[in-house]
């Protein structure tokens, strides 16, 4: 017997829509990186994206636990003598909070061409609104329990 690899055209996509109001955000991130990377399915390939679109709202509401939200920076370099920049959490959440989402997700996928290219199926928006009503998304509420976060 021979076990079922899916081909890159088999995989349908679904889209889901999670609110990430009072949400963590390391444990929203850990969450949405295993979905956007299919390993919630059990037809999960390691050489195929198998993953689902996720539309993350809300991005703004997102919380910090402890001191993190005093002590993270976040480091850009424009590759230009003097273009390093650092931004406390502080900054980066009043300029962008959606970046703040998409960079700890960002860096729990794989840091490889399949791993740059699952991080497209990565909505965030700002807002409670979001242009993918076409795509019809089912929402995803996640709960938060004593040993990480899993869906209702």
């Amino acid at each position: 017997m021979s076990s079922y690899m899916p081909k890159p055209g088999e995989v349908a996509a679904n889209w889901h829509v999670i609110d990430a109001a009072d949400q963590v955000l390391g444990r929203l991130a850990a969450r949405v990186a295993m979905i956007i990377q299919g390993k919630h399915k059990a037809s999960w390939t390691p050489h195929v994206d198998t993953g689902d679109f996720v539309i993350i709202l809300n991005a703004e509401k997102v919380r910090l636990t402890g001191k993190k939200a005093e002590v993270t920076e976040y480091d850009t370099y424009s590759r230009y003598p003097g273009g390093r920049h650092i931004y406390s959490y502080r900054r980066m959440h009043e300029l962008h909070p959606e970046k703040v989402v998409e960079l700890a997700i960002r860096r729990m996928l794989p840091k490889s061409k399949m791993g740059r290219n699952i991080l497209a199926k990565l909505k965030v928006y700002k807002g409670s609104t979001h242009p993918h009503s076409a795509q019809q998304p089912k929402p995803l509420k996640l709960a938060m329990t004593g040993s990480g976060v899993r869906p209702i």
